[in-house]
């Protein structure tokens, strides 16, 4: 492995930076972003069935907030229960973009490295293009600076493709798991308004 980081020159170390961040940003993104962390599938009937048994309480709102992103977001509704069902829905809806905003958490930085890294790539490509003409002299160019400066070129466009390539799927797998996390807090949050102002049962 120290072998190819040698061969590959200097510049490689920033592509595994970016790789190793990239890793990291997956993996935790991976982890938070699980359906049922998000979005519990019993948590509206649970909310529903609490409220027609006991009613709002403190103690079920500090619950509900810690929870889970939809639960802040019911918890945000349910605050303002005995207002109008307008104001109901302001306050869910401006909760509902304030847990997006968690769920975006970090997605600009992944997408930000699945798009630099072909750079950084092309920038060790430059590199290496230089070694191999800053080698060259009256005599030829010494064949083993010729053979560093090539392999300083390739290995780093191979190596920002490598890192580009799964950020950026990553990146389009979590951008599309949010919007569709999102949709499903908001359809659940309307639900609840429809329920505790009687327009549904």
């Amino acid at each position: 492995m120290f072998t190819l980081i040698e061969a590959a020159g200097w510049p490689i170390w920033l592509l595994i930076i970016t790789s190793l961040v990239a890793v990291t940003l997956i993996t935790e993104r991976a982890i938070f972003l699980r359906s049922k962390n998000i979005v519990p599938p019993a948590l509206l009937d649970e909310v529903v069935q609490e409220l027609k048994q006991r009613g709002v309480s403190q103690q079920m709102l500090t619950k509900l907030s810690d929870g889970s992103p939809l639960g802040k977001v019911f918890a945000a509704g349910l605050r303002n229960i005995k207002s109008s069902p307008e104001v109901m829905k302001d306050s869910v809806e401006e909760a509902g973009r304030s847990a997006a905003h968690e769920l975006d958490r970090f997605l600009t930085t992944l997408g930000t490295i699945a798009s630099i890294s072909p750079l950084l790539g092309l920038f060790g490509t430059l590199v290496g293009m230089i070694e191999i003409f800053g080698s060259q002299n009256a005599g030829g160019a010494a064949p083993a600076e010729l053979a560093h400066g090539i392999s300083v070129a390739l290995y780093n466009t191979a190596f920002g493709l490598i890192v580009a390539v799964p950020s950026m799927i990553a990146y389009r797998h979590f951008r599309a798991l949010v919007n569709s996390l999102t949709i499903e807090m908001e359809q659940q949050a309307i639900k609840l308004v429809e329920v505790v102002h009687g327009e549904r049962k």
